[in-house]
């Protein structure tokens, strides 16, 4: 714990009339020999050099900046001892206003403000005064990464991964390399100009990674199992001579894709006509030089498969028990249920793969017959990624390539030849197209959603966890990390993340190596990567009060817990994405880490001046703000002068998750009239970084609702509210709203007891 700590008011940047000198004063008072400097310097940039002196001659282990938000420069200032910030510019001064909205006395402070001031100097100070500097968690990370798939990104990773200087291992199912670029021996444009189709070099590729010394390639083998954390996973491949053990320090998860079940396009004739083909089986058929069909549809347009999915859906939902229908026999198609409306949505995430494929194919097969071949290109929706504009543009216009807009309403087979309806064209005019054969879009599902692939040896279980909340991509959070899979350590690159075309698969593998190389360093250093990149904290237990509940392992989002036969939880470090998910589930509080704490908050909690006359000095709330996306919009909203109300004091927390019910007794206790918990959006729009935040504090709110009404005291008292980090302007509103309710309810029962 900080036992000396230095104290530095930044005057340029807190301004806004405060008594700077005064509330200096105050804290030197206040906390006596424990503040052994207390210093009001004009620029706090300026004094980083004054500090570093300080700390040196004064023995401080601690430094209190009171200024701008650690957001705004918190990078500027690295000392060799523990650092905490106070926010006196962004969320005091500048989001200051008076109760009754009347203008605020530039030339004086208003009482209110300097109140608010003094509680957050004294929250900063408690705050490192209950701070420790956490233990290296380092270990000797395993320089060599595990990459699962040796299809086209798999590929591209493994040869990037070895061009850093790091060993490979590459494992792949089939019994040779190459995966769907097999039946793709031209692809859509790959680099400049982005015009041309270009030969995917796929040989020179694989001979590029098999004649590789550092690279170790496992072909007709899979993943057995993977256990361990970053830095030291210790996988276990079953190959077709038995089992071999690697250690590996991360791994690129490029499995790839398999087409949806042909069940879904039906309705528009696959799999009953043969003349009707999906993409990739077109492309086989073309690689093979089996196509000979003349007058070729490529339909984009899915409308038909789609509807004709959500209506038997929704008739097979409706139906009532007594006239359901007899359960098939073996061979026959089951009727579609309300899972497959989730299924068909992989056609609409195929769009744009399918988009550029076609006018691949059809450029393709156009060359491959002299230009005697017709190929109709019939879209709802033309999406073609970035650059790639410049191939959509040029095939415009391509001899023997038509393309227009159209709803394609029927698809039928005449015998002899297939009839496609068209209707709302861009030709002006509704027609009926006779051609040869009908290539439809081709579903990219990606392999998680199939079967296991890693088989992780982990407590929550083998398989990347609620593959369906993500329709089977393995990916934690697309917005913002778009490699980082809900398994520490383990990047997804490729179709199996997302559906991408092969320039983007290559740019993709390369990002998750390179996501891949910065987790065996990290580990190295004993640091997370992300999201909070560099902390050095991990979540420390208390055994001996440990009641083996369990709560800790089930909650923790990325399976950083695993536990014994008692159910004791066995910690992973190298897992942990620091949230504190887990001591916010733990009902005993014997969880903790070094500088984020139960007492730690609570103590700042505790700070916090409540006045008890209600009606003369107004109510006292306590935000607890979600660091990811509410701690920046309250700064942002401060920055742009959208006040909310001066009865507030702001905690920003890791992450709702980490909220413990004894964070909200504490303020209930303290005579705070409420609480509000203000954080990232949950659900199926969810922007949590650490995924079921949110969700879990929403879920112990109602724990909270229970207690305080055993209590007498109004679970209104304590709310959740959403939202995300450019809703900046949304913020004033939403605290308003909440002092608004708090105010009509009157004071916390146990105010001044």
């Amino acid at each position: 714990m900080a036992g000396k700590i230095g104290v530095y008011f930044d005057l340029q940047n807190i301004g806004g009339g405060l008594d700077v000198e005064a509330l200096a004063a105050q804290t030197r008072d206040k906390w006596g020999d424990l503040t052994a400097v207390v210093k009001v310097v004009p620029l706090l940039a300026e004094a980083v050099d004054e500090i570093r002196a300080d700390i040196e001659t004064q023995s401080l282990d601690g430094v209190l900046l009171c200024g701008a938000s650690p957001r705004v420069d918190g990078d500027l200032y690295r000392f060799s001892v523990q650092v905490e910030h106070v926010n006196l510019r962004e969320q005091c001064v500048l989001a200051y206003r008076n109760p009754d909205n009347s203008p605020v006395d530039s030339e004086e402070a208003p009482e209110l403000l300097t109140l608010m001031a003094r509680d957050y100097v004294n929250m900063g100070v408690v705050k490192l005064q209950k701070s420790e500097v956490p233990d290296s968690a380092a270990i000797k990370g395993v320089p060599r990464i595990l990459v699962i798939g040796g299809g086209w990104t798999g590929l591209t990773a493994a040869a990037e991964a070895a061009a850093t200087g790091y060993e490979v291992v590459l494992v792949e199912k089939a019994e040779k390399l190459g995966g769907a670029a097999c039946n793709i021996p031209t692809g859509s444009p790959l680099g400049p100009l982005w015009t041309d189709k270009q030969p995917v070099n796929l040989a020179a590729k694989i001979e590029k990674v098999t004649g590789d010394k550092s690279i170790t390639v496992h072909c007709n083998a899979r993943m057995e199992k993977l256990e361990g954390q970053p830095g030291e996973f210790t996988a276990v491949i079953a190959t077709s001579g038995g089992p071999v053990t690697v250690q590996v320090g991360a791994v690129v998860l490029a499995t790839g894709w398999t087409p949806l079940d042909e069940k879904y396009l039906a309705p528009m004739g696959l799999g009953v006509s043969p003349m009707v083909v999906h993409a990739a089986q077109f492309g086989k058929m073309l690689a093979a030089g089996q196509v000979t069909a003349r007058r070729i549809a490529f339909v984009l347009d899915t409308t038909l498969a789609e509807e004709a999915v959500r209506k038997a859906a929704e008739e097979t939902a409706e139906a009532p028990a007594e006239a359901a229908k007899p359960a098939p026999e073996e061979g026959e198609a089951k009727p579609f249920v309300k899972e497959d409306l989730e299924s068909i949505k992989h056609l609409q995430y195929s769009n744009a793969v399918n988009s550029v494929g076609m006018l691949r194919l059809a450029n393709t097969i156009c060359e491959k017959t002299d230009d005697a071949t017709q190929a109709f290109i019939l879209y709802k929706d033309m999406t073609v990624p970035g650059i790639l504009e410049r191939f959509y543009k040029k095939m415009q216009n391509r001899l023997g390539v038509m393309m227009t807009k159209a709803d394609v309403t029927e698809i039928r087979d005449h015998g002899d030849r297939m009839v496609v309806a068209c209707k709302n064209t861009l030709l002006g005019m509704d027609f009926d197209l006779d051609v040869d054969m009908v290539v439809v879009p081709t579903g990219l599902v990606p392999t998680t959603a199939k079967d296991v692939t890693v088989n992780f040896a982990y407590r929550q279980g083998p398989d990347f966890p609620d593959l369906d909340l993500f329709d089977g991509f393995a990916d934690s959070n697309y917005i913002c990390f778009p490699y980082e899979t809900r398994r520490t350590g383990v990047y997804a690159a490729g179709c199996v993340r997302q559906p991408l075309t092969m320039d983007a698969c290559e740019e993709d593998a390369r990002g998750a190596v390179l996501k891949a190389v910065q987790c065996i360093e990290a580990a190295g250093h004993g640091v997370a990567v992300h999201p909070r990149s560099g902390d050095r904290s991990y979540p420390v237990f208390n055994f001996v009060r440990c009641t083996q509940c369990k709560r800790c392992t089930e909650e923790c989002p990325f399976g950083a817990l695993d536990d014994d036969e008692k159910g004791t939880p066995k910690p992973n470090p190298a897992r942990c994405r620091r949230c504190g998910t887990c001591f916010g589930a733990c009902p005993e509080r014997v969880i903790s880490f070094a500088n984020y704490n139960i007492d730690q908050i609570g103590s700042m909690i505790r700070e916090v001046q409540v006045p008890k006359d209600f009606k003369k000095e107004g109510p006292r709330i306590l935000i607890l703000a979600c660091e990811n996306d509410a701690y920046p919009a309250l700064d942002m909203a401060g920055m742009r002068r959208k006040a909310w109300s001066p009865y507030c004091r702001v905690i920003p927390v890791r992450c709702l998750g980490s909220v413990n019910a004894i964070w909200v007794s504490d303020a209930m206790s303290k005579g705070f009239d409420g609480v509000m918990l203000l954080g990232c959006k949950y659900g199926d729009d969810y922007q949590c970084h650490f995924v079921k935040g949110s969700e879990i504090c929403n879920r112990r709110k109602e724990n909270i609702a229970e207690t305080l009404n055993r209590l007498g005291v109004q679970p209104e008292r304590v709310d959740q509210l959403e939202v995300a980090i450019d809703e900046y302007d949304k913020v004033p509103d939403l605290i308003d709203g909440f002092v608004a309710r708090i105010t009509a309810l009157g004071p916390n029962p146990f105010k001044g007891m």
